[in-house]
């Protein structure tokens, strides 16, 4: 009986890959899984965050700088947290020790994490959790209690003092749990109309009694200053007075030293023009046109001859 033999060398080197092709594959997928690795390796921290690195759920390091960090893939990751200045804004009511009511109270606060503390914060309230855990129950007691010790009328008047007192008491509250405030500012501040009104209508009164007042300081300033402006007046009368008086006897003492210091004085003050009336006061002569030269000769010639001597 015959046989039959079926060759299977054709078919098995048919079917096998080609030499080597499956090393090229292993290492295709190697080189594939370092590239993954490699990506998923570094992590990116933008300015203005820090990085918390975690290692299966744990903080591993919550103080990493802005720029590529390295984490191990798989076991570790790396997330972002704003550490920048950031701004809570709530609106409330509150009282005023006189009962009065502040509607619409509208406050903000600056702050920031502080770095030292950031990993408590995470691991104690959560960084998605700060404002209603941290800022809401703080901020809004702190400022109704603060209120409530000033009357509505003060708080109008002395707002910013209110409002540091408010500042420095929630910083200090917020600061040993890793919130750093920087600023707080009431934003406005709503009474009833009826307060408003009697508030504003004293507040013109005050005004115009400073007016008043300022009006009457004007007044008396300007009374002041006639007043000096008199004395002056006097005193400078007064000056020129001794002056002339002193200048009075210092002439009648030199003319009692000297009777012929009237005639210097006559010189002296002399302006150089001769009188128009000669003569004696018997018979003077007063010249109405020419000079003087023309006036003394006429009279010398009409002036009578008196002799002294014996007629021959």
């Amino acid at each position: 009986m015959a046989t039959t033999r079926f060759s299977t060398e054709n078919n098995q080197s048919g079917g096998n890959l080609p030499k080597g092709v499956g090393t090229l594959v292993v290492i295709g997928l190697v080189v594939l899984l370092a590239i993954i690795v490699a990506f998923n390796s570094f992590t990116v921290v933008n300015e203005g965050f820090i990085g918390v690195k975690y290692q299966f759920g744990k903080i591993a390091d919550s103080d990493l700088s802005a720029g590529l960090n390295f984490h191990i893939p798989f076991m570790e990751e790396i997330e972002q947290v704003d550490i920048r200045e950031q701004v809570y804004a709530v609106t409330t009511d509150a009282y005023t020790s006189d009962t009065q009511t502040v509607n619409e109270l509208m406050l903000k606060v600056n702050y920031y994490y502080d770095g030292t503390q950031l990993s408590e914060i995470i691991r104690t309230i959560g960084i998605s959790n700060v404002e209603t855990k941290l800022l809401v129950p703080n901020v809004a007691k702190i400022t109704k209690d603060e209120i409530g010790k000033v009357q509505a009328e003060m708080l109008v008047q002395n707002r910013s003092d209110v409002q540091n007192a408010i500042f420095a008491k929630i910083k200090d509250a917020l600061a040993p749990q890793g919130i750093i405030v920087t600023a707080f500012a009431i934003e406005n501040l709503s009474f009833d109309d009826a307060f408003e009104q009697s508030i504003q209508a004293k507040v013109i009164a005050a005004q115009d009694a400073l007016k008043m007042q300022n009006k009457t300081a004007e007044k008396e300033e300007e009374a002041k200053q006639q007043v000096i402006a008199a004395q002056a007046e006097a005193d400078s009368q007064k000056i020129k007075a001794d002056a002339e008086a002193y200048a009075i006897q210092v002439v009648q003492e030199q003319i009692a030293q000297s009777p012929d210091y009237i005639e210097y004085l006559k010189i002296s003050n002399w302006n150089g023009v001769l009188p128009q009336a000669i003569g004696t006061e018997v018979n003077p002569f007063i010249a109405l046109d020419g000079d003087y030269a023309t006036a003394t000769r006429q009279n010398v010639q009409s002036a009578p001859v008196v002799s002294t001597g014996t007629a021959q």
